[in-house]
């Protein structure tokens, strides 16, 4: 069956087009300094990485790594092969970042060493990377600032070529706890003549407690994906069952626990021999007209017909269905009707929401013809005739001439058509929800809750809109945050490296390749009274820009937000910047 394809729905109540601009305050934000006793182990790229898919997922990682269930808990990988921990419960009294786990020592030796990476499955989990191509899981106990239980190793297995964990989390279904991890990395591709010749791959594994004592871990699945160029975003629904992928390029997989997939041969036939269509349809603003031929002789005896307001099933009695399948939308079943005419059944269906466009009748289904009508084509040439000319600047006279692409900003350029988000099928392989992003720059990841999936940030249009991840298919991506103009914004900062915000979304920042990290508030009420006199209006909130400059010459390695503070991480140095005062988490 084909993927549905989706979009994503914006709450109109957390937009704001009032919106006038950030106000810079030039209020100090309290910065705190933490000397590190042994440098960051940073991976540097070598000669033989060279394409952007290693830079997007080697030489621009994130080396400090906030571990979300817990408050104000960072840890980062030093040069001596330390995992270290960092917990912050007061700024006047911020210790040093302690030992937690050591990894081998032999990983320098390693001829093809990326970075070291980590990923925090559970309040008492962790996933690990040595950059050698090693994963562990760990059992860590209770992670807090007055933890001294030595992480135990559960797992470890050398995978193949090194890769870094994009996400982790940890499920217990049928009595058996399992962790599914995704892994990402660039392998060589000898196919790919014409591109860079590599391309990403996406491993997802699920490893299960293999005994009743729960000490024996082993990989029971092993799924790997390929992609043209790294994604953006990869994650794995909490039970297990879907993984979504954001990505410019499009994945698909390509072996099962080792095993090749074998794509399934297209058969060649010639436009007299392909199938006729099972149904035919059209729609209005208001309804929708469904004609599916039937057998010679029919009556409406002879008809199974159930609809339901979100399900339709038409098939002759004692038989197989014809049709069945989850509709698009919502109907309204008790005004639907349908009749018999010359061995044809006609289905009207009336839509709950009026003047939503359905691209497809039944999600997934392919096997029917949309049948435009000739006055819903014509209206739609007639809105496409101003955007088109059959002369380039036909008329530079005019008020509104021709857009000139060499005008256009970095922030007005968007990505390629086929850049999207798929949810994929764990049982299936096959993708079951398509949302076409080519329209939405992808801004960035960050973690609301840590029990859900990751939530992702996209443009839209100058706004910058948080989106969190669910299991429900009617409400797969709901729009939750918003930040107002930082679409815009974003575009401005030419040395950008990391871009993320609060997990209760009171502020968002943008940290440069050096010193400079900027911090974009949510509109909040002013005391004293301003007034716009552009707009001739009251301004009831204001919403401040503030920038922090470190005292450092070090490139920044690390990036967190927490709902109090910002971690910056440098090779020799932890920053950390006091942005809001006594925040409940």
């Amino acid at each position: 069956m084909a993927a549905a394809n989706c979009s994503l729905t914006v709450s109109r109540h957390l937009l704001d087009p009032k919106f006038d601009s950030y106000k810079l305050s030039l209020e100090t934000l309290p910065i705190y300094t933490v000397d590190l006793d042994g440098a960051v182990a940073e991976v540097k790229l070598r000669e033989d990485q060279y394409t952007l898919d290693h830079m997007c997922v080697f030489g621009m990682y994130n080396y400090l790594h906030c571990d979300r269930w817990y408050h104000d808990s960072v840890y980062y990988i030093d040069q001596h092969e330390r995992v270290m921990h960092l917990d912050i419960t007061l700024d006047t009294a911020i210790s040093k970042p302690r030992e937690v786990f050591r990894l081998s020592p032999e990983i320098k030796t390693c001829d093809s060493l990326v970075c070291a990476s980590i990923h925090f499955t559970s309040p008492t989990w962790a996933a690990l990377s040595d950059g050698s191509g090693k994963l562990y899981l760990l059992r860590t106990s209770k992670r807090g600032p007055n933890d001294i239980e030595k992480w135990e190793i559960m797992f470890q297995q050398k995978l193949g070529d090194p890769f870094v964990i994009v996400h982790s989390h940890s499920y217990v279904k049928e009595s058996t706890h399992s962790i599914d991890v995704v892994l990402l990395k660039t392998e060589k591709d000898e196919s790919n003549i014409r591109g860079s010749g590599f391309h990403s791959a996406v491993d997802w594994l699920t490893i299960t407690c293999a005994n009743n004592e729960g000490n024996k871990y082993e990989v029971s699945r092993h799924q790997t994906l390929h992609g043209k160029l790294a994604p953006h975003y990869a994650a794995v629904e909490q039970d297990g069952t879907g993984l979504m992928i954001a990505s410019d390029k499009p994945f698909k997989f390509v072996q099962i626990d080792g095993k090749s997939i074998k794509e399934p041969e297209v058969e060649k036939m010639d436009t007299n021999q392909r199938k006729e269509p099972v149904y035919h349809w059209q729609q209005t603003d208001e309804d929708l007209t469904v004609n599916i031929q039937l057998p010679d002789n029919t009556t409406k005896q002879n008809i199974d017909f159930q609809l339901s307001p979100s399900h339709l099933q038409v098939g002759m009695k004692g038989e197989a269905a014809i049709v069945e399948g989850n509709l698009y939308s919502s109907v309204d079943h008790g005004l639907s009707k349908w009749t018999i005419n010359d061995s044809s059944l006609e289905i009207i269906l009336f839509k709950n929401n009026k003047a939503v466009t359905w691209p497809q009748l039944l999600i997934g289904d392919g096997r029917g013809e949309f049948i435009m009508d000739p006055d819903q084509a014509s209206r739609i040439n007639e809105c496409l005739l101003n955007l088109v000319s059959e002369e380039l600047n036909a008329d530079p006279e005019k008020d509104k001439p021709p857009c000139n692409a060499s005008e256009l900003e970095e922030c007005d350029r968007f990505p390629d058509d086929t850049a999207s988000l798929t949810r994929f099928d764990a049982n299936t392989l096959k993708a079951t929800h398509v949302v076409n992003l080519s329209s939405h720059q992808y801004l960035f990841t960050a973690v609301v809750d840590p029990a859900e999936m990751p939530c992702f940030c996209l443009r839209h249009d100058v706004d910058a809109l948080l989106w969190q991840p669910h299991q429900k298919e009617d409400n797969m991506w709901e729009h939750i945050g918003t930040f107002n103009a930082l679409g815009y914004v974003q575009a401005s900062k030419r040395e950008k490296k990391f871009s993320t915000c609060a997990p209760n979304y009171s502020y968002a920042a943008l940290c440069e390749c050096f010193r400079r990290v900027f911090i974009y508030r949510q509109p909040t009420p002013v005391q004293s009274v301003l007034y716009n006199r552009k707009e001739a209006r009251h301004v009831g909130q204001v919403a401040k820009q503030q920038v922090a400059s470190l005292e450092t010459n070090d490139p920044v390695l690390g990036f967190q937000a927490t709902n109090e503070r910002l971690f910056v991480l440098t090779r020799k140095h932890l920053f950390i910047i006091k942005v809001n005062a006594d925040v409940s988490e």
